[in-house]
């Protein structure tokens, strides 16, 4: 379960602004890549919320969904984005650096440091510490990973009704059975990555 160490050890007992930083959509073949910056309260989140919260990969969508609303209240966060255009202009790596920067940036505070989940970190103007696996580890992260995941899905389930037929209510652009098979069938969209081989390999 993740805990408040990491927090603590970079100086959350002493008043410094300390946020997790997540993102989510690296691997899909449609749709942005969403990163999440989140704070919690001084005293950290309360029980109730606390024993709830974990990775958000480890987590069923109801579970998700069910605490997503007592996260953004307790919590001070911020979700951005990089486009699909982005990813194909600069890789999946830089955008998810990218949306990184602007969901901390949107945070509209000075940071004193950012918990980044993985091992590489986005240049910020505040120190950062890559944390691997971070999101089972620091209860920032988590929460950020949580607050990501499910804006993300939404989103997705939102573009679903727009383009049906690939599964992006079920997959969120996963490059599931049943998404791969409506590449072939109905082509590619605006919101596939055409950097992304699977849909690369159609315009050829």
């Amino acid at each position: 379960m993740p805990d408040l160490d990491y927090e603590i050890m970079h100086g959350l007992k002493e008043g410094k602004v300390i946020c997790g930083v997540d993102e989510v959509g690296r691997g899909p073949l449609a749709g942005p890549v969403m990163a999440a910056a989140a704070i919690l309260p001084l005293e950290g989140l309360p029980p109730e919320v606390a024993s709830k919260l974990r990775d958000s990969k480890k987590m069923s969508e109801k579970q998700r969904e069910n605490l997503f609303p007592d996260l953004i209240e307790i919590c001070r966060y911020c979700v951005a984005e990089a486009s699909v255009q982005e990813i194909d202009q600069l890789n999946i790596l830089h955008a998810t650096m990218l949306a990184m920067q602007r969901a901390v940036s949107g945070l509209g505070l000075s940071i004193d440091c950012a918990l980044i989940d993985g091992n590489r970190a986005p240049k910020l103007d505040c120190k950062t510490t890559p944390i691997v696996k971070g999101d089972n580890k620091s209860m920032s992260i988590a929460a950020a990973s949580v607050i990501a995941k499910v804006t993300r899905d939404r989103f997705m389930k939102k573009l679903a009704a727009d383009f049906p037929g690939y599964g992006w209510e079920r997959n969120a652009g996963y490059g599931t059975a049943e998404h791969m098979t409506a590449l072939q069938n109905l082509g590619s969209t605006v919101w596939h990555r055409n950097s992304f081989a699977p849909v690369a390999m159609l315009k050829k």
